[in-house]
């Protein structure tokens, strides 16, 4: 078994993979003497620069390197795309007159507004009584927002709930409100009316006698309709991964993103999408991405969403280099830059072809780039709210949390994979691309439910003032 790792002939420093040592898995060691100032390489890339003299073989991390990051730095477009061969693939899904295929036939209840949630919850508990046929699960997605919200945050709500509603994986959607919030059923339906759906009901909890009857009702006509749909073969073309890492250590870059990038280029050589999130952790990996733009109008929209998002930061006092987690550091992982290096792996080889907005649906085959944060269970709300059916996470760290739509858990070490098994789907220390593959494929035909997938969160991006 290789006991290190040396990634890029450009690199000036190795990963160790042995535990037991001075140098911990996972962590870096010099592969030769590094000078004070000098440019740490891992990746063929800047890391960051040496803080003291190192001297070949030692530790590398938080005691002798920090980052490199340019708050201002500049950008140009240097377009470098790797064309994909195209290949064929097909998937079992519940087809949908209006969209993509659905990889799950569930029925959501969405409240919109916080103060409804145990309503909803109520609902979700009496419904399941009636489950039928195929149907695969009834989730209220309950939040504490919609009411109170100044500025963006009130638009934002109410584009999250609605993209929620539009994903395939909802055969059925009933909307909940209570009557007086901000985001009301009105602006709801304003926002979904140019879709044209017809499997979306609404009420408000003060229109009517008692809620739980009354929501009752339509839930059980859902039931009825939802429980008799069938998977029929479905071309991966209607296929959109969501890709997202959580706890990300020394290995994450090396074993799990990079597995994952190879999922992503065989979906999108397919026909199909993907959809990449976490603004924040591609800041020092940025360029390598708007190379990859597939124009420069999509170059200039990725820039401009990446600039904005750095002065979010600093406009409120914090500089962009605001991470890596200590749960990051502990597993290897030192500067921004190293940690955006291997996060950004998991989009593949191909062209970022859209930009997308907090809230909008996904609408080109090819790799597409989601404004939002790195926060896992708001970037996985995010990604499900842009039409993603289902979501390839990776970890190095571990973690249960369950998003809106099937979320594979990917650990990129094998000691995580078998002391979190509850947790955990696959491990890719083995880089076994043909496994995960065929997992992925059992995962989207219903063969395989994820650890995480018996229950349902979202979370909001929520950035202004409340009430």
């Amino acid at each position: 078994m290789k006991r290190e790792i040396i990634i890029d002939e450009k690199d000036n420093v190795g990963v160790n993979l042995a535990s037991g040592g001075d140098i911990p898995a996972g962590h870096k060691f010099a592969l030769k003497d590094i000078k004070e100032g000098e440019y740490v390489v891992k990746y063929g890339e800047i890391i960051g620069r040496a803080t003291r003299d190192i001297k070949k073989g030692e530790w590398v991390h938080t005691h002798n390197l920090k980052s490199h990051l340019d708050e201002n730095a500049e950008y140009v477009y240097a377009r470098r795309i790797a064309e994909l061969k195209p290949e064929k693939a097909t998937f079992k899904g519940y087809k949908r007159k209006y969209g993509r295929a659905g990889i799950r036939n569930e029925i959501f209840i969405i409240p919109t507004v916080g103060c409804v949630n145990g309503v909803c919850k109520r609902l979700e508990e009496e419904a399941r009584k009636f489950i039928t046929g195929s149907i695969d699960g009834i989730y209220a997605l309950t939040h504490q927002f919609g009411c109170s919200q100044l500025g963006d945050d009130g638009e934002n709500i109410k584009k999250l709930l609605c993209g929620l509603a539009l994903n395939p994986n909802a055969s059925f959607v009933l909307f909940v409100g209570l009557g007086c919030e901000n985001n009301r059923l009105s602006g709801i339906k304003e926002y979904l009316a140019p879709y044209k759906r017809d499997n979306i009901e609404y009420f408000n909890c003060q229109d009517v006698g008692d809620e739980i009857a009354y929501g009752l009702d339509i839930l059980k006509g859902f039931i009825e309709k939802a429980g008799k749909f069938s998977r029929e073969e479905v071309d991966a073309s209607e296929l959109l991964l969501g890709l997202k890492c959580g706890g990300s250590d020394g290995f994450s870059g090396i074993t799990a993103n990079p597995l994952v990038g190879r999922i992503s280029d065989k979906v999108v050589a397919a026909g199909g999408g993907a959809v990449l999130t976490e603004v924040p952790e591609m800041f020092g990996a940025e360029q390598l991405l708007m190379n990859k733009c597939e124009t420069e109008e999509i170059y200039e929209r990725y820039k401009e969403m990446i600039v904005n998002f750095k002065k979010f930061y600093t406009d409120n006092g914090f500089p962009v280099y605001e991470n890596p987690s200590p749960g990051n550091r502990e597993g290897g992982i030192t500067t921004l830059e190293e940690k955006s290096l291997g996060c950004v792996k998991k989009a593949g080889s191909g062209k970022i072809v859209d930009v997308l907005s907090y809230g909008e649906q996904a609408k080109r085959a090819g790799v597409s780039v989601l404004d939002a944060p790195g926060n896992d269970l708001i970037a996985a709300t995010a990604l499900a709210a842009s039409g993603c059916q289902i979501i390839l996470f990776t970890t190095g760290r571990g973690t249960p949390f369950s998003a809106a739509v099937p979320t594979v858990k990917i650990a990129s070490n094998d000691t995580l994979a078998a002391k979190k098994e509850k947790w955990i789907d696959f491990s890719a220390y083995s880089m076994d691309e043909k496994a995960l593959y065929k997992l992925v494929i059992a995962c989207l035909n219903g063969e395989y439910k994820c650890k995480s997938e018996e229950t349902r969160e979202i979370a909001f991006y929520k950035k202004g003032v409340t009430l």
